[in-house]
């Protein structure tokens, strides 16, 4: 447990410039009312993608042209990165900034950024994982402050680690904290990048009212400098998956022997599905239907959150991004055609869901 010194020592700023390690991880921490706790008994049935009785996790996307976009980006939030502003570098349909996620059974609540805001007033919401962390977290900087355009607002970029969103009129903070993995990395001369799968001290960072963590895509990525996985001070040849495994248990340990759930509410956002390799999402201008298969991953992410004795929320995004193989930058990130994007978000777009489900359930409970 740790100390009231050392978590009140954690939470000033000069705390947030530490050096911060080159792994990956997503928080979301926020103290909150009482939500849908999830236990081993209780996991298949409290998720954190149901309120009252509705799955959010399960539905189809329809046009609604009436309410979407929900923003410009270039004009509304000009502090998106150019990446993820799919229409400023040159994507020439617009259909895919006009769909709405429907819930088999209900209807999502509009987002209601003010209310958001003075609900979580004073507040400290840390999303801590990947870039996909980095998609969602843009997205609801950008939610909130088109509620509140008149608003003052800073942001930081305290570090290429750190990043820093704070509303001064409701002093709430949104944190993004670049961490792909959640469990120690480095590299090694000889061999290059080294993940110890049982090993995390890159938490001094992880701190917040709201934890929101997210890791997956980093563990699969593939390219010309290879990555090994320790395990004690043995270096052991394994599948990824089996390390991602691994890997999330230890920060599931993590969790239930150093969060208190009666002052920080921890959420694991998460596998949202790429589309690179055959089908590619290249000149994809319209959304699949229908069902899918289980995407990679996910029965582990469900094994070991049922496993963990604190409360937990999953925030369950997978077949909502597996039917949106038109929502990715494709060729329009900006770095020219030769680059294609299958695994981020154009903003506006997909990402804005999932801030609504966020919303539509904390602010419910």
């Amino acid at each position: 447990m740790i100390s009231k010194d050392l978590r009140q020592f954690q939470m000033t700023f000069d705390f947030l410039l530490h050096r911060l390690p080159q792994t990956f991880v997503v928080l979301w921490v926020v103290t909150l009312p009482p939500l849908y706790h999830v236990h081993v008994n209780a996991f298949q049935a409290k998720q954190l993608n149901q309120a009252e009785g509705c799955d959010f996790s399960q539905g189809q996307w329809v046009v609604d042209e009436s309410y979407y976009p929900l923003y410009d980006a270039s004009s509304d939030c000009p502090f998106i990165v150019q990446g993820f502003d799919c229409l400023i570098n040159g994507r020439p349909d617009q259909d895919y900034l006009k769909y709405r996620w429907k819930p088999s059974a209900c209807d999502l609540p509009r987002f209601d950024g003010v209310k958001f805001l003075e609900t979580y007033r004073g507040k400290k919401i840390t999303f801590v994982g990947d870039s996909i962390s980095d998609n969602t977290w843009q997205s609801l900087a950008c939610l909130l402050h088109i509620a509140v355009p008149e608003s003052k607002y800073t942001l930081t970029r305290l570090t290429k680690h750190l990043s820093m969103f704070l509303f001064e009129e409701y002093q709430v903070t949104i944190m993004w904290v670049k961490d792909g993995y959640l469990v120690d990395a480095f590299r090694d001369t000889e061999k290059g990048r080294i993940l110890k799968l049982d090993s995390i001290t890159s938490w001094d960072m992880w701190n917040g009212d709201v934890l929101i963590f997210n890791t997956y895509h980093w563990w699969f990525h593939t390219g010309q400098t290879p990555t090994y996985f320790q395990v004690g001070n043995e270096i052991i040849d394994m599948d990824n998956m089996e390390a991602y495994r691994i890997g999330l248990t230890t920060w599931s340990n993590w969790v239930d022997s150093n969060i208190d759930p009666s002052k920080t509410t921890v959420i694991f956002q998460g596998i949202a599905a790429a589309h690179s390799g055959e089908n590619h999402c290249i000149n994809q201008t319209l959304p699949e239907e229908g069902s899918m298969p289980t995407y990679p991953g996910v029965d582990i992410v469900k094994s070991v959150l049922s496993n963990m004795k604190n409360q937990v929320y999953w925030l369950d995004i997978t077949l909502q991004t597996q039917l949106r193989i038109d929502g990715h930058p494709s060729i329009y990130t900006g770095r020219g055609t030769s680059y294609e994007d299958c695994s981020h978000w154009c903003l506006a777009g997909a990402p804005d869901t999932w801030n609504e489900i966020l919303y539509a359930v904390l602010l419910r409970n």
